[in-house]
């Protein structure tokens, strides 16, 4: 896995679109997805790991308790991804991360945070056609009928039934990047794209070590501010990634902070 300390603006803009020539359509069409972290330190390692404990054997209990309530709230279709990822949008510890195609909506959450303004930030990138040429023949198979190089909710619900079906002997550990439903503005915002391991205990940048694979594209601290202004004036923002009240007042509140109030600065 290649790692890259950035100095600058531009270098940055060149690392998170490099490799985004497509010969074959005669376009720039990145292959990647992105995910920023306002913490250099911080592992991919998703909010089910977080949890803690016996957090492997809480999965299923915490999946199935919130299929139950949640659909007093939520009227869909019992597949099992659709109810990983609403899941998930709500804020249920699962085995699935985040990501976006938009590599300026990951240097947002890699600066969005202006309590850790000390901290070097980070923006991983990966690339998902290559991690999905180690799928098993049967998801590559499902890709290439489809023409599509990433999956669905669908396209998966047809494919694995359980989370234990997912974990197959026949193979090793494998990542999966998918497409969650367009549940509201905010995934259409954030150019949503979800990952899932295999397996709840193996994090996301232990495969991607193992695999050779990623690009883990490091922000100095001293860079953050900069990068933060010219997101702001691109109207890279909570108010656009995070429609309504909540996303308006959280950046609303970070854009008036005055800069000395932050920590380190």
């Amino acid at each position: 896995m290649e790692e890259i300390l950035i100095h600058s603006w531009d270098e940055l803009q060149k690392e998170l679109f490099a490799d985004s020539w497509n010969e074959e359509l005669g376009r720039f069409r990145s292959r990647f997805a992105f995910r920023g972290l306002s913490d250099a330190g911080y592992r991919l390692e998703t909010s089910l790991m977080r949890l803690g404990g016996k957090y492997a054997e809480l999965e299923r209990h915490l999946l199935r308790n919130f299929t139950k309530y949640a659909h007093r709230n939520v009227v869909e279709r019992d597949s099992l991804w659709h109810w990983l990822s609403v899941a998930q949008h709500y804020g249920l510890p699962t085995r699935i991360l985040d990501w976006t195609y938009s590599p300026f909506i990951a240097m947002h959450f890699a600066t969005v945070n202006i309590d850790k303004y000390d901290l070097d930030g980070v923006i991983w990138a990966v690339n998902y056609v290559k991690a999905h040429q180690m799928l098993p023949a049967k998801f590559r198979k499902m890709l290439e009928d489809e023409g599509a190089n990433v999956l669905t909710v669908k396209m998966l619900s047809e494919a694995v039934n359980s989370l234990t079906d997912l974990a197959e002997p026949a193979h090793d550990d494998i990542a999966i990047f998918f497409e969650p439903p367009s549940l509201d503005d905010r995934i259409v915002n954030q150019y949503a794209l979800c990952s899932v391991m295999s397996g709840p205990t193996k994090a996301l940048d232990e495969w991607l070590r193992d695999k050779g694979l990623g690009r883990k594209i490091i922000i100095p601290a001293s860079l953050k501010w900069e990068i933060r202004d010219k997101l702001d004036q691109a109207n890279i923002t909570e108010r656009v990634l995070f429609p309504g009240l909540d996303g308006l007042s959280s950046w609303l509140k970070r854009h008036y902070s005055p800069r000395m109030a932050t920590s380190g600065v």
